[in-house]
C-alpha cells in the first residue's frame, strides 16, 4: 500500500516570503480589502439615506463586531453612530415625565437623529412591541413623544423630525428569526450585508491581513511576529481553524484570543512560533477532559475498538463528536459492523430504524444501497438481507461521513472476505461510487492516531480518506511526526475500488483472471440460487442424485 506523501498534507506557506519588507496599508483600507462586500454593501446604504432605510447585516453579537462595524463606517462616512449595547421603551422613545422640572428625555432613536442607528437583534427579538414603533418612525421620518408613566398625564409636545438609518446585526440564527418577526426584510427597501469570516490569503491580500493582526497586537499591546517562521505558525493556526489549506479567519474574537494567549506564553510579550505552539497546546489541555473519557472508555475495554487482525462484515469508521456546552469537536473512532442471511435484499439501517440517525445519515445509506444494486447488475433482488450498525453508539448519528465505511463493511459481510483492522476509514460515497469530502478530518485522523499509539504503532495503520480532503489536512505535531517517519499513514482515495482493496486486499471489479470481490459476492450469490433450487426431502435428493428428478 502507497500513501501520499506527508508534504501534501501540510499548508505551504513558502510563497509568503519577505514579510517583514511588505508595506502594510492603514486600517481603514485594510478593513476593505478583507471586507470588500460588506464594505460595497455599508457605501451603497450610507449613500442613499433617502431610500436605504434600514440594513441587515449577519455577523456575531458581541463589542468586537460592533467595534468592526462602526469602524467601517466611520471610513464611509461623517455621520455619528449611535451603537448601544440593550435597548428598552424607555432608553429607545423619546418621554414625557409627569413630574415638575423632570426635563423630556430624548432616546437613542432621536439621538441618532441625521446618523445611523446599530442595533443588535437579539435586543429587537425581546423587545418585539418597540419594532412596530421602531419601524415606523423610520419610514415615517417623525417621532412622537410618548407618557414615561402610561398612569399619569403630562403635556406631550409636538413629534419631533426623525432622519434616521438602522442598521440591525446578529447571526444567521438571529437573522432567521428577525425575518419570522418582519417578513419585509427581503423587500427593496432593506440592505443586506455579511462580514466574512475567512478569505483566501493570497500575494494581494496579504499586506491587509497582516495589518489587521498587527492591530489587534496594539489593541492588547504585545509585539506581533517578527520573523515569516513566526507569521507561518500564526497562518497554520488558521489554516486549522479553517479546515482549508488556503484560508485564514477574519473573526476580530478568534484573533484577538489566539494572539492574548499566545503573548501569555511569551516571556517578553512577543508572538512567536513557539508561544503560538504552547497556546495551541494549552488550550487543547484545558479543552480535553471529555476526549481523554471517550479514549480512556476505548483503551479500558468498555468500548471495543480494534486496531489489530483482521474481521469479516467490520470496518473502523470515523466520527466526529460534537457536545452542547462543550467548546470544541473532537474526533473518535466507531466500529461499523454489518451481518448478512438470506432475505429479500433489505439493508436494515440499525440506527435509523432505533430513531437514533438523522435525514442525512439515512440519505447516505440509500445512496449507498443504490451504488450496490447497479455494481451488482443483478437482475432480481439480492437474496441476502444485511443489518447495519454503529456498535455501543448511544446518541443521534448524522451526517453522510459514514457511508464509505458503512459500504465496506457490507461488501466485506456479503462477500466473506476480511477488512483489515488496523485501517480507519471515512469518507461519503455517490451512486457512482466517488468518494466525497466529509468534515471533521483533522480531528477524525487524530483521534484514531491516538488510539493507535496508546496499542503501540505497528508501521501498518492509518486512515483512509477522500482525495477531496487533502486540502483541508493540518494534522498536530505528534499525528504528523508520525507520518514522517512512516509509523502512520494517510491514504486519499477518489473512488470505492480504491478505498476496498487498501481495506481487503482484493480488486473490487473484476482484474483478469484474478479473484475481485464482486466475484466472491456473485459466487455467494449462484451458491444460493442453487441450493434454493435443489429439490427437497430425501426422495426427491435420491431421485435428482440418479438424475430421474
Amino acid at each position: 500500500m502507497q500513501d501520499s506523501h506527508w508534504l501534501n498534507f501540510e499548508p505551504d506557506f513558502s510563497r509568503f516570503c519577505n514579510i517583514a519588507e511588505i508595506a502594510r496599508p492603514n486600517a481603514n483600507d485594510a478593513r476593505e480589502q478583507l471586507q470588500p462586500r460588506l464594505h460595497n454593501a455599508l457605501a451603497r446604504f450610507v449613500a442613499a439615506p433617502s431610500h436605504a432605510k434600514v440594513m441587515r447585516i449577519t455577523c456575531q453579537e458581541n463589542p468586537h463586531y460592533r467595534s468592526e462595524l462602526i469602524a467601517l463606517l466611520a471610513a464611509l462616512t461623517e455621520k455619528h453612530v449611535v451603537a448601544p449595547e440593550s435597548i428598552s421603551r424607555s432608553t429607545l422613545l423619546n418621554l414625557v415625565y409627569p413630574q415638575e422640572n423632570s426635563p423630556n428625555v430624548e432616546g437613542y432613536l432621536q439621538q441618532a437623529h441625521q446618523g445611523i442607528l446599530l442595533l443588535p437583534a437579539s435586543q429587537v427579538l425581546v423587545n418585539p412591541m418597540l419594532w412596530t414603533v421602531l419601524k415606523a418612525a423610520i419610514f415615517s421620518g417623525e417621532l412622537a413623544w410618548e407618557q414615561a408613566n402610561k398612569k399619569q398625564y403630562a403635556p406631550l409636545p409636538a413629534a419631533k423630525s426623525l432622519q434616521t438609518q438602522l442598521i440591525i446585526y446578529g447571526d444567521r440564527a438571529l437573522m432567521a428569526e428577525f425575518e419570522q418577526l418582519e417578513p419585509d426584510t427581503m423587500g427593496s427597501l432593506w440592505q443586506y450585508g455579511e462580514y466574512e469570516s475567512d478569505l483566501v490569503l493570497d500575494n494581494c491580500n496579504l499586506p491587509s491581513y497582516l495589518r489587521t493582526i498587527e492591530s489587534v497586537c496594539d489593541a492588547i499591546t504585545v509585539t506581533p511576529p517578527q520573523n515569516e517562521e513566526d507569521w507561518h505558525a500564526l497562518f497554520r493556526s488558521g489554516v486549522r481553524t479553517c479546515e482549508d489549506h488556503d484560508r485564514v479567519p477574519l473573526c476580530p474574537v478568534w484573533i484577538k484570543a489566539l494572539l492574548a494567549e499566545a503573548a501569555y506564553q511569551s516571556e517578553d510579550n512577543t508572538i512567536t512560533a513557539a508561544s503560538l505552539k504552547l497556546a495551541n497546546e494549552a488550550r487543547d489541555y484545558r479543552e480535553s477532559y471529555l476526549p481523554n473519557r471517550a479514549l480512556e472508555d476505548i483503551h479500558g475495554g468498555h468500548v471495543i475498538i480494534d486496531c489489530k487482525g483482521s474481521q469479516v462484515g467490520q470496518v473502523n469508521g470515523l466520527t466526529v463528536v460534537e457536545l452542547p456546552g462543550h467548546p470544541k469537536a473532537y474526533g473518535e473512532p466507531a466500529r461499523i459492523s454489518c451481518v448478512v442471511h438470506f432475505g429479500d435484499g433489505d439493508i436494515s439501517d440499525v440506527e435509523r430504524k432505533a430513531e437514533m440517525a438523522g435525514n442525512i445519515h439515512a440519505k447516505g445509506m440509500m445512496i449507498m444501497q443504490a451504488f450496490i444494486s447497479s455494481a451488482l447488475d443483478l437482475q432480481q433482488p439480492l437474496p441476502y438481507s444485511a443489518s447495519i450498525v454503529f456498535e455501543q453508539s448511544y446518541c443521534e448519528v448524522d451526517g453522510d461521513s459514514a457511508s464509505l465505511a458503512e459500504l465496506c463493511a457490507f461488501v466485506s459481510a456479503l462477500s466473506q472476505v476480511e477488512i483489515n483492522q488496523q485501517l480507519a476509514i471515512t469518507g461519503a460515497v455517490d451512486q457512482f461510487g466517488r468518494v466525497q469530502a466529509v468534515g471533521g478530518i483533522n480531528e477524525k485522523i487524530e483521534g484514531f492516531f491516538h488510539v493507535c499509539a496508546h496499542r503501540g504503532l505497528t508501521g501498518e495503520q492509518g486512515v483512509i480518506l477522500p482525495k477531496a480532503n487533502i486540502v483541508n489536512l493540518c494534522l498536530n505535531s505528534e499525528v504528523l511526526d508520525a507520518i514522517k517517519a512512516k509509523q502512520f499513514h494517510l491514504w486519499p482515495v477518489e473512488d470505492v475500488d480504491a478505498a476496498l482493496p487498501l481495506l481487503t486486499g482484493m480488486a473490487f471489479r473484476d482484474e483478469e483472471d484474478k479473484p475481485c470481490l464482486l466475484k466472491k459476492i456473485g459466487e455467494r450469490i449462484d451458491a444460493v440460487d442453487d441450493e434454493h433450487d435443489r429439490p427437497r426431502g430425501l426422495i426427491n435428493r435420491v431421485l435428482n442424485w440418479f438424475g430421474l428428478y
